[in-house]
């Protein structure tokens, strides 16, 4: 019998054991709730509904209700942080289901088999023009394509994929996946041109004649600290350091020992590169504790399995040559981490600092109406414009999460923004219905169905390859996995 994706609900105190009587004439009611996994989703996907037909083994069709809203299935199914899987209501019964694991399984199918997005849509005869090829800018760039708009991408690196391909390496997201969802992009009609700056906005709507602009540039450079060095040795970045090794620069030379300072996602990812490349010794510091680290647990975990030591609560205080003078440090009541006065020495080559990025907006200065705050990002409305009619932004250059799931739900929001100002008229969303919480849920007829665990790589060919890491899931466990949401 097939599910409905609907809750249907008892009056109170109601118990399966005591329904008798006239309940057996009644007609249930079904409400309209929206699921906890569609409620986060910062990409905006339709979870229950592609989950539903994939639980019906129809991949095809799954996979066309995913790219509705998510253009890069097979890149979100390994990047993505997956909050969906938090709010799961099957993780109250045992565990939540592994959505993401499903997705890049429908995403894999795709590029295995060649499926491409249907779609309708009539050409409005507005140009759009798209500054920066990551995430964001994919994004919109696919969406107003079906939404009937001409779209061009300025993208002023060498290859599209911005922080997807420059920021996340290898072992996360293979490049031909990455190359091949970009291609179906490009395949719509979209035009991509690279090592292409778009340095005077202005020009490009009086001049270039395009009708809007979506700017989406990455953050891509690395913030800086001082310390003190009497004679410090090599000091590198991390996001050059990945950039590098994407571009096919040539490799940098590291050292027997690396220090990583910071504690984010990057700080991880640049640790487990510098394993990769055959440092003895990789090491991260960070100055407080893995409860409060910004990168995600899971990230710590995998470092550390595959050698690199982490040194929590310490911060650098001087550097002289290969030697680093840290003080350790100790988390106050209200979560700030403060010096102790106690300090110990650690040997390193080569350190990396990894303490986040910012975005380059310096060609926005002088566009009027552009409001540009101290720690660079751009000012948006309600509907993703700044201050310049017809200017929409979005990604990191705007306040919010950095990732790439959040990057692509910005690019659909501005491609629907975009195309209503293109249209005169103002894109207002839906009201959100009530949530289906797991008390509103009856839940007395399923049964333990315990998590798919997707297969990882040995960690021997981990410290010493880029092959990914993390394994898919092969059509019956994904049947499996898709079977498991309680919908």
């Amino acid at each position: 019998m097939k599910q409905l994706p609907y809750a249907i609900t008892l009056d109170p105190g109601t118990s399966v054991s005591n329904m008798t009587g006239s309940w057996r004439s009644e007609k249930p009611v079904y409400l309209d709730r929206i699921p906890p996994c569609n409620n986060t989703c910062a990409a905006g996907e339709d979870i229950q509904d592609w989950l539903l037909h994939a639980e019906e083994g129809n991949y095809q069709a799954a996979w066309q209700s995913l790219v509705v809203n998510n253009p890069m299935p097979a890149v979100m199914g390994r990047v993505c942080y997956h909050p969906c899987e938090t709010a799961c209501n099957r993780g109250q019964l045992d565990e939540a289901v592994s959505i993401h694991s499903v997705e890049r399984f429908l995403g894999d199918e795709a590029l295995k088999h060649g499926w491409k997005p249907n779609f309708k849509a009539s050409s409005t005869g507005k140009h759009v023009l798209v500054i920066g090829a990551g995430p964001s800018g994919l994004s919109a760039a696919y969406h107003l394509t079906r939404l009937g708009h001409k779209v061009t991408i300025h993208e002023a690196g060498p290859m599209a994929g911005g922080m997807m391909r420059f920021g996340i390496p290898k072992y996360r997201l293979p490049r031909e996946i990455l190359d091949g969802e970009i291609q179906r992009i490009i395949d719509m009609g979209v035009t991509v041109k690279l090592n292409t700056k778009a340095d005077n906005i202005e020009h490009v709507f009086k001049e270039d004649g395009f009708d809007a602009v979506f700017v989406a540039v990455g953050a891509h450079l690395a913030k800086r600290v001082n310390i003190p060095a009497h004679q410090a040795g090599r000091i590198l970045d991390a996001a050059s350091v990945l950039r590098d090794i994407e571009t096919g620069a040539e490799p940098p030379q590291l050292g027997r020992r690396v220090i990583v300072y910071g504690g984010g996602n990057t700080a991880m990812d640049v640790a487990r590169t510098a394993r990769r490349l055959g440092v003895d010794e990789a090491m991260i510091v960070y100055r407080r504790s893995r409860k409060e680290m910004p990168a995600h647990d899971f990230e710590a975990t995998e470092a550390e399995e595959e050698g690199v030591l982490i040194h929590w609560l310490r911060t650098i205080k001087q550097i002289d040559e290969t030697t680093f003078t840290v003080e350790k440090m100790e988390i106050d009541e209200d979560g700030r981490p403060q010096p102790t006065g106690e300090f110990e020495e650690l040997e390193a080559d080569t350190l990396i600092l990894a303490l986040g990025q910012d975005v380059d907006t310096t060609f926005l200065d002088e566009v009027p109406g552009v409001e540009i705050e101290s720690d660079g990002v751009v000012q948006v409305d309600a509907h993703m414009m700044t201050g310049r009619d017809g200017l929409f932004a979005g990604g990191d250059m705007v306040p919010s999460e950095r990732t790439v799931t959040v990057a692509i739900g910005h690019g659909k929001k501005a491609a629907r923004n975009i195309d209503a100002w293109l249209r005169g008229s103002s894109y207002d969303p839906a009201e959100k219905h009530e949530l289906a919480e797991f008390e509103k849920l009856n839940t007395w007829y399923y049964e333990d169905a315990p998590k798919t665990q997707q297969p990882q790589l040995d960690v021997i060919r981990r410290q010493s390859s880029f092959d990914e890491v993390i394994g898919e899931l092969d059509e019956n466990n994904a049947l499996f996995e898709a079977r498991r949401c309680l919908s």
